[in-house]
C-alpha cells in the first residue's frame, strides 16, 4: 500500500515542525523554537511554540511539546527501564505547574481498553501509584506523598457520557492543582509508532488516535492545566476508507508502554520513589 504522507494527519509536535520545515532549518519557522538533547540516554526534542505565528504554522496550540525516542528502551539497553523512567519523570516534573509537592493531581486515562491501539490510557493508569484514599485514611504514614487520584473515563459508546464531562466531575470532587491525560495519538511516520512519548503543556483531545475526535481537555474546559502525555498507536493510512496502520506487536508494545508511562508518572509525582518502590507499593 502506498500512503501519501502529505495528506496523513499527525499528532505529534515534531512531525508538523518536520513538515512545516520542509527541509530548512527548525529556527526557519517563525515564533517556533526546538532543542535536542539527552536525559538518562534518551533522545528529547523539545519544542516551544511561542506565539500565534508558530501556532498558525504548525497547526498546533501555542505551548510546549517534548518528544522522547524509546529506541533505547526497545534495543533494551542497559538499564533500559528505570533509565525510561526517570526520562519520562524528569520531563513530565517540568511540565508541572510550580506547586508544592501538597497539591493534589487527577490523572486520567483516556481510551478503550478493549482496543489495543486506543489502551494506552488505561494501561497507564493500572501501573499509577494513587494515594489520594491512603492520605485521608492514614495522613501520618503517608504524609510524605502527594494526593494522586486516578479515573479511567472510558468511551462514549459505553458510557453515554464525554470524557470531558466525567473528569470535569472529578475535577471538581479533588480541586487538582493539575489534570495528567493520558492517551492514544496518531503518527505521520510508522517508524514512531509505539517509539516515541509526547508531553505537552496543551491539553488534548480524546480519540484523535484512533479517528474519533471528542471534547478537549485542556485548561478552558476543566479551569485546571492539563498536561498531555501520548503514544502515536496508529498510522490514518486513508482518511476515506478510515483505514489503520499499527505496529505487528502492538499488544506487546502498548502493555510495555503502559508501565513505563505510569512509572514516570508516578515519579513525576512522588520523586523520593524508585521504580522498584512503585513495583513494591504496586504488588
Amino acid at each position: 500500500m502506498t500512503i501519501d504522507m502529505s495528506t496523513t494527519r499527525t499528532d505529534l509536535a515534531l512531525e508538523s515542525v518536520q513538515a512545516a520545515c520542509s527541509g530548512a532549518e527548525t529556527g526557519t519557522i517563525s515564533g517556533v523554537r526546538s532543542r535536542e538533547r539527552t536525559r538518562e540516554g534518551y533522545a528529547v526534542t523539545d519544542i516551544r511554540v511561542e506565539d500565534e505565528d508558530g501556532a498558525q504554522a504548525l497547526g498546533k496550540p501555542v505551548g510546549r511539546y517534548v518528544t522522547v525516542d524509546l529506541g533505547p528502551y526497545f534495543r533494551r539497553e542497559a538499564d533500559y527501564f528505570d533509565r525510561g523512567v526517570r526520562c519520562l519523570a524528569g520531563e513530565l516534573a517540568a511540565l508541572l505547574p510550580g506547586v508544592g509537592e501538597d497539591f493534589p493531581v487527577l490523572a486520567a486515562g483516556l481510551g478503550n481498553r478493549g482496543m489495543t491501539a486506543d489502551a494506552v490510557g488505561p494501561l497507564a493508569l493500572e501501573n499509577l501509584l494513587v494515594t489520594r484514599h491512603m492520605i485521608r485514611a492514614m495522613p501520618r504514614q503517608f504524609a510524605d506523598f502527594r494526593p494522586v487520584a486516578a479515573v479511567c473515563p472510558g468511551v462514549l459508546a459505553r458510557t453515554g457520557l464525554e470524557a470531558l464531562e466525567l473528569v470535569r466531575g472529578a475535577v471538581e470532587r479533588v480541586r487538582p492543582a493539575a489534570v495528567i491525560a493520558v492517551d492514544a495519538l496518531a503518527a505521520r511516520d510508522s517508524a514512531r509508532l509505539c517509539a516515541t512519548v509526547q508531553l505537552s503543556d496543551t491539553g488534548l483531545v480524546p480519540g484523535s488516535g484512533v479517528g474519533n475526535r471528542r471534547s478537549a481537555l485542556d485548561r478552558g474546559t476543566l479551569g485546571v492545566p492539563v498536561i498531555a502525555v501520548g503514544i502515536p498507536t496508529v498510522v490514518d493510512a486513508d482518511p476515506r476508507a478510515g483505514l489503520f496502520l499499527t505496529p505487528r506487536d502492538i499488544d506487546q508494545r502498548i502493555r510495555e508502554l503502559g508501565r513505563l508511562l505510569g512509572y514516570g508518572i508516578t515519579l513525576a509525582l512522588q520523586p523520593s520513589l524508585t521504580a522498584a518502590d512503585v513495583t513494591a507499593l504496586l504488588g
